[in-house]
């Protein structure tokens, strides 16, 4: 029988994808610093990971001191539900005098004073020359004990590389307004590739700024700024080194032409991450419009993630019809059209399942996984296991693309599989049979499985053996036992048959 089903149009919050909090959003006030301990924001649909976005001087106010926690307390919050969390921390802030922390400057390190863009003796914050020996000796070994503490670990989804720049962006015409050196800026994707091996890098895209030669020169002045010595060298190494994307500023500029072509050059094996304009910036100004450049972006950049960039409930409030609508495009959505199953099958039968599946995400399924049939009895105990490992579905095409049908054949019920009628439930998961993937289906157990149907399980019929009995020599247990007593007879051998 042919099961057909349909998308049940709720959010999910999967691995590799979903909306993005901001906790900390460069000011450590921002935006999570209203929420109580126990809030995770669980009402908000398809939230699935904790961004802590901060400066370095809050996590090592001294050279041999560092304030872990401040990481690990909201973490911890979002970790334990299952959840996950995604770093950045930046060495020049805007809103902050120190973000390189003071004593990297009072051991030597030189750098220039500025307000809102501009040089000034009596600025209110401070950029390090990010180039400097000594700024990029604290640099690495500060990213050494970071990675040391959280690279690779499970609940850990990327790290931007946010060590140069505003707000760690890449850009300083909101610090200093001198010219962003290419050079200087893979010396920092060096040191976090040294140190980070296990989890996704991410830059923003304001890596495609023309780029000069060293600092303190004009990109325009060596006629290269987005030559093999500027933006297009920096871009080349990223595609080359694994390195993904982030877009810092939908809604405050026009998408970027380059960036939307990184995106769909590596959208296919690494992350796309989106992060709109403040929200209530946008609101104030009158060109939020809904967030439907937002939505828009999410197919454009061929996105896995989308930051709630403000207050989290004020922000779903608000745009509830547009969180929906990208709850059904952000990421992978793997639907499955049919299953086809027997309705009935003897503990003596070999079977075969088969399935119809797509992609209706716009994004590919990069954590990838594998479709599994599991046969529940009538109280709920797990009776068979059969996963299709010969089907990844990271294979399916983004973007609703045609649909992949997946065939498994000499499906055998397992050793004492009883008779009778069992419920059959639909996964994605590891090879194993694990699930790991929520499915956009009703019915779920509350374990990522999802009830699509029943299969009669009939027993056996004139002596006929399991299909399960291996084709080689087999004692019964008795005739063993009867052997391991002296001057016993040898054991007769029975031989199993698939059928």
């Amino acid at each position: 029988m042919t099961i057909n089903l349909t998308d049940s149009h709720e959010a999910l919050i999967n691995p590799g994808m979903g909306w993005v909090l901001h906790y900390y959003d460069n000011w450590i006030d921002l935006y999570g610093s209203d929420l109580a301990p126990s809030d995770t924001v669980s009402d908000f649909p398809g939230l699935g990971v904790c961004y802590l976005r901060l400066p370095w001087s809050w996590l090592q106010p001294e050279e041999n001191r560092f304030q872990w926690s401040v990481l690990d307390t909201p973490a911890q919050r979002w970790i334990r539900e299952g959840k996950r969390i995604a770093l950045r921390v930046s060495a020049c802030e805007p809103g902050e005098e120190y973000a390189t922390p003071r004593w990297v400057q009072e051991q030597g390190a030189p750098g220039l004073r500025f307000t809102a863009g501009r040089v000034m003796d009596d600025g209110a914050c401070w950029e390090p020359d990010y180039g400097h020996p000594l700024f990029l000796e604290k640099l690495e070994a500060f990213v050494a004990r970071l990675a040391a503490r959280y690279d690779g670990a499970s609940y850990l989804d990327f790290v931007d590389i946010g060590s140069y720049g505003a707000w760690g962006e890449g850009h300083r015409y909101w610090s200093t307004g001198q010219p962003v050196c290419g050079k200087t800026l893979l010396k920092h994707f060096e040191i976090y590739r040294r140190h980070f091996r296990k989890t996704r890098l991410v830059v923003p895209d304001e890596v495609f700024e023309p780029k000069s030669e060293q600092d303190g020169r004009d990109a325009a002045a060596d006629g290269r700024g987005r030559g093999r010595g500027g933006a297009a060298r920096v871009k080349d190494y990223c595609v080359r080194n694994g390195i993904s994307l982030r877009d810092d500023s939908i809604g405050v500029f026009p998408f970027r032409k380059e960036a939307v072509a990184w995106a769909d050059e590596i959208f296919a094996d690494r992350p796309v991450i989106l992060e709109s304009e403040h929200y209530g910036v946008g609101r104030h100004g009158g060109h939020w419009r809904g967030g439907q450049e937002y939505l828009d972006a999410v197919a454009t950049y061929h996105a896995s993630y989308a930051s709630i960039h403000w207050w989290p409930r004020e922000f779903l409030e608000d745009n509830r019809p547009l969180i929906d609508a990208i709850n059904q495009r952000l990421g992978y959505r793997i639907l499955p059209k049919s299953i086809t199953i027997p309705d009935t099958i003897r503990l003596d039968q070999c079977f075969t399942w088969a399935g119809q599946w797509r992609n209706a995400g716009v994004a590919p399924c990069l954590p990838g996984g594998f479709p599994c049939l599991t046969l529940k009895d009538a109280a709920g105990g797990i009776a068979a296991v059969f996963v299709d490992d010969a089907f990844d579905l990271s294979s399916l095409p983004s973007s609703g693309g045609a649909a992949r049908g997946n065939v498994m054949p000499g499906c055998v019920l397992p050793p004492f599989m009883r008779a009778g009628r069992h419920d059959v439930y639909l996964s994605v998961g590891d090879r194993t049979g694990c699930p790991v993937i929520a499915l956009p289906l009703q019915h779920g157990d509350g374990e990522k499985r999802y009830r699509i149907g029943a299969i009669e399980v009939c027993p056996l019929i004139n002596g006929a053996k399991r299909a399960c009995v291996p084709q080689n020599g087999r004692f019964p247990i008795e005739d063993f036992y009867g052997r391991m007593s002296p001057g016993a007879p040898a054991p007769s051998v029975s031989h199993g048959r698939c059928w």
